[in-house]
């Protein structure tokens, strides 16, 4: 199989194993350019494993697979040149100023030393680090040191950036500056793969998103193509008096399938679902039949499945992780 003009990364029954251990078994997927696609999976899963592969750190064992149009195997110097890869931690020389670390990266990729340091003022201009720029990046705070390192990586222009868990550790002011710097990749026409493990990061960039477990993809579509996968809209209802929710299933109970038993209610439970086939016009219903029984409620809304659940209906795992907007 090759790799199409119109496609960035293609994967193809990659397979790579650690001794004992199947790391990625079979997986295949593929990332049209100037798209983001979206890599979930729980720890353990083969995410980090699928970036190495196609950032040439490491070799499959079996299967093929092409970033940029270069097999990476076979032409691993042309993906490296294509390619821009930054890992949970900023890879930088804490030493040397921001300034620096851009300079330095520029001379290494083969600017000379005017070019260089024009290129350096105009990545601390774009990633609003002109402040710090003379300062060093042991200095620097967590959400700084992220966007220094991914301006290190634009020095040149890459076909694809790799992005392995970028905002792990971030605090969420430094998680939105990263993910304004992911958009921004995007409106340039560069292609972006991001492994993630939260799950609003992957709903709000991804055009496109894999779940990847026991190295392989077990799903594949937008992020409202997967929360279909778990059900339509519900509408959510939570009493004042939980103690209520037997009568208010009651009260329900012809809205839910007639083919399927009632859910049970458990012991600590504080709100029940329902499924609002009919969208606004089952909230109403709803609305009409607790309001004749006098049932007050804490908060009642129409909702759809969130990626959260997704993940956790596909892969059986809990583990991924909350962000704070």
């Amino acid at each position: 199989m090759r790799s199409s003009p119109e496609t960035a990364v293609l994967v193809d029954d990659v397979v790579k194993t650690f001794g004992d251990v199947t790391a990625l078994s079979g997986i295949s997927f593929s990332v049209p350019k100037g798209t983001v696609l979206g890599v979930l999976g729980p720890n353990g899963a083969g995410k980090t494993t699928t970036v190495s592969i196609l950032s040439t750190l490491q070799r499959p064992d079996f299967g093929r697979a092409f970033v940029a149009g270069f097999d990476v195997v076979e032409q691993a110097a042309d993906v490296r040149r294509s390619i821009m890869l930054t890992g949970q931690y900023a890879a930088l020389d804490e030493t040397l100023t921001g300034r620096e670390n851009l300079h330095l990266f520029g001379r290494l990729m083969g600017l000379s030393r005017n070019d260089s340091r024009a290129r350096a003022q105009q990545l601390l201009e774009a990633f609003d680090l002109v402040h710090a720029g003379n300062r060093r990046v042991g200095g620097y705070s967590g959400g700084m040191r992220r966007r220094i390192d991914i301006a290190c990586g634009l020095v040149t222009r890459p076909e694809v950036v790799f992005l392995d868990e970028p905002t792990t550790g971030l605090d969420p002011r430094s998680r939105q500056s990263v993910w304004s710097l992911v958009q921004a990749l995007k409106d340039e026409g560069i292609t972006v793969l991001l492994t993630t493990q939260y799950l609003e990061e992957a709903d709000i960039l991804s055009d496109n998103i894999i779940v990847i477990d026991k190295g392989t993809v077990i799903a594949e579509g937008t992020a409202d193509q997967l929360k279909e996968r778990t059900g339509g809209t519900y509408c959510e209802v939570v009493p004042l008096n939980p103690t209520q929710l037997p009568k208010i299933q009651a009260l329900l109970a012809d809205l839910y399938p007639a083919d399927a038993p009632l859910p049970e209610i458990g012991t600590d439970a504080d709100r029940i679902s329902i499924p609002a086939t009919d969208g606004p016009a089952t909230l109403s219903e709803v609305l009409r039949r607790l309001d004749i029984e006098n049932i007050q409620l804490a908060d009642v809304a129409l909702r759809r499945p969130s990626l959260d659940d997704v993940f956790l209906a596909l892969t059986g795992h809990g583990s991924t992780k909350a962000v704070t907007p």
